[in-house]
């Protein structure tokens, strides 16, 4: 073994050993998070989250609790999962449309609106809430899921994402679909469509955690308890005269579950190549 090999080792062990800790940082709440759920309440305020899981004494009445007495906990589920795919599938087809149009065509005051796309992307959305919120209640939106869905479809950081990709695409892909015949539309859905899987993978687990996680728009907006999203209802659990931690700490560990189950349907996607096979020389 020469020392270029030794030196190659090393640096595969370190990264190996480093990769492995930084893991395990991140994965130390959810664990803490999956031991509270076998606590009392009582417990979790006096005690607080630990990490040492006793199974001889675990409590499996949140889960108990979860399951045949959570009240509204399910409906909240629902509707959050409800709002997340349809923001994340209107937010995709919307943006990817918007994208490709700045990246394949040449128009007047292309490059001043897409300036404008950069604009919105350096805006604090707490300076557009307000006139936002104005604008839904006179558009008579207010207490209706489409108020929270139709103000994001055209998601600059999504648009912005899309159209940089939509760049590193040869032109040959355009250029040869429309020798062969095919329309403007077919050359989107089935040549550039294809080759953005990966661009689409990643855009879908960041706008599939932002909607899931939204909090403050969805609150400004709906009135009725039942239309409120898991956020919003796992809030309520903790009001002025009492505060349901047993219910909180497990319905918190399960909504999780859903951003997970994303990640991992899309991961694969981010190892393929960005435009092989795309164009074959």
């Amino acid at each position: 073994m020469n020392a270029n090999q030794a030196k190659k080792i090393v640096k595969k062990s370190f990264t190996a050993v480093f990769l492995v800790l930084f893991a395990f940082l991140i994965l130390l709440p959810f664990w803490a998070v999956f031991v509270g759920t076998f606590q009392d309440g009582s417990m979790l305020i006096r005690y607080g989250l630990n990490l040492k899981l006793d199974f001889a004494e675990a409590d499996f009445d949140n889960y108990i609790m979860l399951f045949t007495n959570s009240g509204n906990y399910f409906k909240w589920f629902f509707n959050s999962l409800l709002l997340t795919v349809i923001q994340v599938i209107g937010t995709l087809f919307v943006s990817s449309f918007v994208a490709y149009g700045f990246a394949a065509y040449e128009f007047r005051f292309k490059n001043f609106l897409f300036i404008c796309v950069l604009l919105i992307m350096s805006v604090p959305f707490e300076m557009l809430m307000l006139p936002l919120y104005i604008q839904v209640n006179d558009m008579g939106l207010a207490d209706t899921y489409t108020a929270i869905v139709l103000p994001f479809l055209a998601h600059a950081m999504t648009i912005f994402f899309f159209r940089q990709y939509l760049l590193g695409i040869p032109r040959d892909i355009i250029e040869a679909g429309r020798i062969d015949g095919a329309t403007e539309y077919g050359i989107f859905f089935k040549l550039i469509i294809p080759v953005m899987k990966p661009s689409f993978a990643a855009m879908a687990i960041l706008n599939g955690m932002n909607s899931w996680n939204n909090f403050l728009w969805p609150l400004l907006v709906l009135r009725s308890s039942d239309k409120y999203t898991l956020p919003i209802g796992l809030n309520t659990l903790i009001t002025p005269y009492g505060n349901n931690y047993d219910l909180l700490i497990v319905g918190s560990f399960f909504s999780v579950l859903p951003i997970l189950i994303l990640f991992l349907c899309f991961q694969r996607y981010f190892i393929a190549g960005m435009t092989a096979g795309a164009v074959k020389g």
